[in-house]
């Protein structure tokens, strides 16, 4: 008698009836006693800071919420804030003047961002300070000795509050200006011609073209650069602006309690920046949206027991 064809399945053949195939993972002792160990040097850590009485917590949590901390925080929010919304646009700009085919201004471009990331920036921020030693009077007028009209004294006009402004606004600008421009570069030649065949001028094929699906490349960096300049203002200290750190010295001055308010503006920062990192991973995965490269888990049909 001819023996009948097995229908090829795709399934690995069983030799039992309904059996299955057990898959045992892999073991890591190694691993493991890695992972034992650096978790009783973390409990260790933490059970030292938390009972080492020189940390003074009672002082930490009495000055938590002291009124001047609170203002110092919402200063250095909105010293974040302006620098960076004036650093995107300000970058903005810089990145499309860089990537111009006229060789004047992708130059002009490219001077600033050398100039500005070649510095540091609390010497800027110092140099900004002390403008009025080399223009007393601040004014506007045609260049090469041309009639110009006096705004005021540099004394009066740049503040301590505007230094600083001044010193992290084009700080920021020239790396923005090379985050966008890398963003725009990864965004397909092929979309630049397509806006074209359809009549789009440069301006709103920057506009509804390129910016947009460039944003998916900027935000991650931008977002590290949020929390990067949030944690930089703590330099505009040296102008005496109180700010978050700034709060903190005046008040261990005077109590030399200078480890529980280092710790008191240290809780602060990791509070923001943890809310920032939120927000950042919320608008990344919105616009990494149809860009995910992980491959999702297609769940397959059960099959029926193996005749």
């Amino acid at each position: 008698m001819q023996k009948q064809p097995v229908p090829d399945t795709g399934q690995i053949p069983s030799t039992v009836p309904g059996d299955s195939i057990e898959v045992v993972p892999l073991r890591h002792p190694v691993r493991l006693a890695l992972a034992v160990v650096l978790v009783l040097v973390a409990a260790s850590a933490l059970w030292d800071v938390a009972v080492n009485q020189r940390y003074h917590w009672d002082v930490v949590v009495s000055y938590l919420f002291a009124p001047q901390i609170l203002t110092g925080a919402g200063l250095t929010l909105v010293l974040t804030a302006v620098s960076m919304t004036v650093g995107v646009i300000l970058g903005t700009v810089l990145a499309i003047m860089r990537l111009s085919a006229n060789p004047i201004v992708s130059t002009i471009s490219r001077g600033y961002i050398w100039f500005f990331r070649g510095t540091p920036l609390l010497v800027q921020l110092i140099f900004w300070y002390n403008i009025a030693a080399l223009y007393p009077v601040l004014s506007l007028g045609l260049p090469f000795g041309g009639p110009s009209v006096a705004i005021g004294s540099a004394n009066v006009l740049i503040t301590p509050l505007t230094a600083a402004l001044l010193g992290l606004s084009l700080n920021e600008a020239a790396y923005m200006a090379e985050i966008i421009r890398g963003g725009i570069g990864s965004v397909d030649r092929g979309q630049h011609d397509a806006a074209r065949a359809l009549g789009m001028n440069g301006t709103t094929l920057m506009l509804r073209v390129i910016l947009p699906q460039a944003m998916r490349v900027v935000l991650p960096p931008t977002g590290n650069q949020v929390i990067s300049m949030l944690k930089g203002t703590s330099l505009v200290s040296v102008l005496a602006i109180s700010d978050l750190l700034y709060s903190a010295q005046i008040i261990y001055a005077t109590n030399y309690q200078t480890i529980p308010l280092l710790i008191v503006a240290s809780l602060w920062y990791l509070l923001m920046t943890t809310v920032l990192t939120f927000f950042q991973n919320k608008l990344e995965r919105r616009y990494g949206r149809g860009f995910d490269a992980a491959p999702r888990r297609v769940r397959r049909p059960r099959t029926g027991a193996a005749r």
